[in-house]
């Protein structure tokens, strides 16, 4: 039974992988990089070698230096605005799905209103709002990119949580005297960590494109390194046209990878909650080991046959 509980699928431990090591690189990054980013004293549009592994820019500057140094600020804005978010959506889904009434009125309006609104200009104009030096601080960043990246998490727990309302563990809850927090945040929400962990990958995924989209448009602090910023000054140096791609490549797979690890960790987090999807996450013969055909038949739900069951049936 165990070994259905926690997900070992292939995809899982390399999306946890991959991700694990762009978390080690948000750490040292910037103390492992050979160069300062902003040091121009190189050979310009040198190729990768040894000495550059990415090559450098067309001003001189080592590209690896500006990847790793970059990824610090990257990471750090995506999971700032990523856990912001992902609370904000928890209490607006929470209360409004349990106390219902004016309050999920009120606050159901309040999310329509922000995804109704396009996400980018609204970043936009608050960000042109925003002092010289706070458009760099990785915490006001987050907290912008927030504003604009809870609604739609808000709506499914929203759901979520009106389906959860009625049960009888949360009815006992409220016969013995519960407040309403307490059985939000004790009875309900143990029960929508899954949902809340996908919202909070997915928000992350979201909060690094649009940081990065932001720094590449150079609607941020340009001489601030992120993944955005080099793929500004690379594409306002004509990089592309000179065929300069070590320039605009490394970028460009980090932060593809950074959202594929993201993803296949989510389809780890739905082979845990969707039976239908639990066999995934098992080799054949462990599929024969719990009693799994080996190809479930189309519209049926694989079951793991419990060792109680087995005994009830050998008796």
């Amino acid at each position: 039974m165990r070994s259905m509980r926690v997900p070992r699928s292939p995809k899982v431990l390399v999306g946890l992988c991959i991700l694990g090591i762009f978390i080690l690189l948000t750490l040292i990054g910037p103390w492992i990089a050979p160069y300062d980013p902003n040091d121009t004293s190189f050979v310009p549009n040198l190729r990768p070698s040894w000495q550059h592994l990415f090559g450098t820019t067309t001003l001189g500057q080592d590209v690896i230096s500006q990847l790793l140094v970059g990824c610090r600020v990257t990471m750090v804005v995506g999971f700032i605005a990523g856990t912001l978010a992902t609370i904000i959506s928890l209490v607006v889904g929470l209360a409004a799905g349990y106390i219902g009434g004016r309050t999920d009125e009120g606050l159901s309006l309040l999310s329509n209103v922000f995804l109704a609104i396009p996400g980018l200009p609204l970043l936009i104009v608050i960000n042109s709002y925003l002092p010289a030096g706070e458009q760099a601080n990785p915490l006001v960043v987050g907290l912008v990119i927030a504003l604009t990246g809870w609604a739609w998490g808000a709506r499914v727990l929203r759901a979520q949580t009106m389906s959860l309302r009625d049960r009888d563990f949360v009815e006992a809850a409220r016969i013995i005297g519960e407040s309403r927090w307490r059985i939000m945040l004790g009875e309900i929400g143990p029960n929508l960590l899954p949902i809340i962990a996908a919202s909070f990958l997915f928000t992350i995924l979201y909060s690094v494109g649009v940081y990065t989209t932001l720094a590449f448009l150079g609607l941020t602090n340009v001489a601030t390194w992120n993944w955005g910023t080099m793929l500004y000054w690379a594409q306002t140096n004509n990089a592309a046209l000179a065929n300069e791609w070590w320039w605009l490549a490394p970028p460009g797979i980090a932060i593809a990878l950074v959202g594929t690890s993201l993803a296949l960790i989510n389809f780890g987090i739905d082979e845990f909650i969707n039976p239908r999807l639990r066999a995934a996450g098992l080799t054949a013969r462990q599929r024969r080991r719990v009693g799994m055909a080996r190809r479930p038949r189309l519209g049926f739900t694989p079951v793991q046959r419990s060792e109680v069951r087995k005994k009830g049936a050998s008796s």
